[in-house]
């Protein structure tokens, strides 16, 4: 499989607007509706490839565009005559339902129809809606593989096929289910690639079904997003449901995701999160499919301020206004770093990245900073002290903006029969503070001296690590901004206790997503590798 090796300058590409990428007018029309001007460098590089009906692989993180980079491009070139023309492979059936929804959007003005398929629904009604006349589908690798066994939809012979996320196929083990699949795909076709990471079986993947591909990767130095300010706290183990809580009362969040490493940690962390009075909910695999519809559609609505989840149960989920990523536990590589803070600072919007850590843990943030490229400021987190002046500050504020209703001065008229106005006043903003009682010990995290010591033996170590995809590959060069501050602005009632917290209920999950039908012609390959199944969709 040849690799070509075109390149763009920074300064060329800085130049390229939508209107340059000879997409549809209507097309063009949604772009600006939806408030972009300017492509994303993956956008930049992969639309006129994909417009000239060439094979592309598009290694690419979270949160760079990669949905529009193919969906743009597919939608200008369908010739929309009926029957469906792009197929999209996406790991879950929540990503699923966010490229279904993002490409609808796109192709509205051209009357493009899209319909989501997946396990846990009924085979009848997604079939249904394909035969009324889909023009683009986007499954989960399970069902789709179950409806093209069954050969339940006819004459199913899209002209692209695009596989999203392919390393998360990997990880979930939908790999030999993806090869399986192309036997029953047209041979005919255009197909599109994009992954976060290359590794090998994805290497192999790609040479078995695309043809001459161009290659087009986002280099290190953009795997992670300037707009994130990253920060992480070493702390003790016993510390985490403390520092978790102090943090979040500490800082200025909208819409923030936990990110844990077990469902059982899962369950337990959000009941805590909801007794120190946050509007959290957990999220993770062992869920049923209606359980995990109602908490998303929950943290987009504002009925969910927090959201627990896991690594898996998180994919997918592109919900806009997320303030603050929090790493409950560092993640096991680098790669799911990445995935996890993209979930913050999207569309041109700021976002933080929290991660807790223990002095052990340290030769992990090393190799996640080394292999990412990205720069991590130290703090520490803040003292019941710290968060008094900062809870202050918030009373003052929240006091100016306090509208006056028409009782109050029946009550003020009752006061003043026993209580003069200026001590009247004292046992309101004590009330007031009553409220925003600071649980949990006056100090958590690890002690500066101890802290100077461990940052010593970690500039010490050179545990340097190769990855991404290596080759003659289209390349964006970019850099990682040092961050630094801290910040806080509001406080809640809390408790730092560790808290058991109840188990929720959990059923096993649904399998498959679903698409299907007869597909002519075989296979442009099979593959070599076999991986178990831990979570399908």
């Amino acid at each position: 499989m040849q690799e070509n090796a075109q390149t763009n300058t920074p300064q060329e590409e800085a130049l390229i607007t939508f209107d340059d990428l000879n997409l549809k007018k209507e097309v063009l029309q949604a772009v600006k509706y939806a408030g972009f001007t300017i492509p994303s460098p993956i956008q930049a590089q992969a639309i006129p490839f994909v417009l000239a009906g060439r094979d592309i692989v598009g290694q690419a993180h979270t949160g760079t565009g990669k949905t529009a980079a193919f969906g743009l491009p597919a939608i200008s070139n369908m010739h929309l005559k009926g029957g469906v023309e792009v197929l999209v492979i996406t790991p879950t059936r929540e990503l699923a339902t966010q490229v279904s929804d993002e490409l609808f959007k796109y192709g509205r003005n051209l009357g493009v129809k899209t319909v989501t398929v997946y396990g846990g629904s009924s085979y009848n009604r997604q079939i249904d809606l394909i035969e009324r006349g889909a023009n683009i589908v986007v499954a989960t690798p399970g069902r789709l593989l179950d409806i093209l066994k069954k050969n339940l939809i006819k004459n199913f012979v899209p002209s692209m096929v695009i596989l999203d996320e392919a390393d998360e196929m990997l990880d979930m083990g939908f790999l030999d289910d993806i090869n399986e699949i192309f036997s029953y795909l047209p041979t005919s076709r255009q197909t599109l690639l994009f992954s976060a990471t290359m590794p090998q079986p994805i290497k192999t993947l790609a040479s078995r079904i695309l043809d001459n591909p161009e290659f087009i990767s986002i280099t290190k130095g953009e795997t992670t997003n300037t707009d994130i300010e990253q920060f992480y706290y070493v702390i003790e183990e016993s510390e985490r449901d403390d520092a978790i809580i102090r943090l979040m009362d500490s800082e200025d969040t909208d819409k923030s995701i936990v990110f844990c490493r077990t469902k059982s940690e899962v369950d337990r962390l959000s009941n805590v999160l909801s007794s120190a009075g946050y509007l959290a909910n957990g999220l993770h695999g062992d869920m049923e499919q209606r359980q995990r519809e109602t908490v998303i559609k929950g943290f987009k609505n504002n009925g969910v301020k927090v959201l627990v989840a896991t690594d898996v149960a998180a994919r997918g989920i592109h919900v806009d206004n997320i303030s603050h990523v929090f790493n409950y536990h560092i993640p096991f590589d680098p790669e799911s770093y990445v995935h996890r803070i993209g979930r913050t600072g999207r569309a041109g919007t700021k976002g933080k990245a929290i991660t807790l850590l223990t002095p052990l843990e340290f030769k992990e943030l090393q190799r996640i900073k080394q292999k990412v490229g990205t720069s991590m400021a130290h703090a520490f987190v803040p003292s019941k002290n710290d968060l008094r002046k900062t809870t202050l500050t918030a009373l003052v504020k929240k006091i100016e903006e306090q509208h006056i209703y028409d009782e109050a001065h029946k009550v003020l008229d009752l006061l003043r029969l026993d209580i003069d106005e200026e001590k009247m006043a004292y046992k309101l903003i004590s009330m007031l503070l009553d409220n925003q009682e600071i649980k949990g010990p006056n100090n958590i995290g690890i002690p500066a001296d101890r802290i100077e010591a461990i940052l010593e033996r970690a500039g010490k170590r050179n545990d340097s690590r190769g990855g991404g995809y290596k080759g003659k590959n289209r390349s964006s060069s970019g850099g990682s901004r040092s961050s630094s501050g801290g910040g806080a602005s509001r406080s809640r009632d809390g408790s730092g206790s560790a808290g058991g917290g109840a188990t929720r209920s959990r059923e096993g999950g649904s399998g498959g997503g679903y698409r299907g039908g007869n597909a002519a012609g075989g296979n442009r390959g099979n593959t070599s590798r076999s991986s178990t199944p831990r979570h399908r969709d």
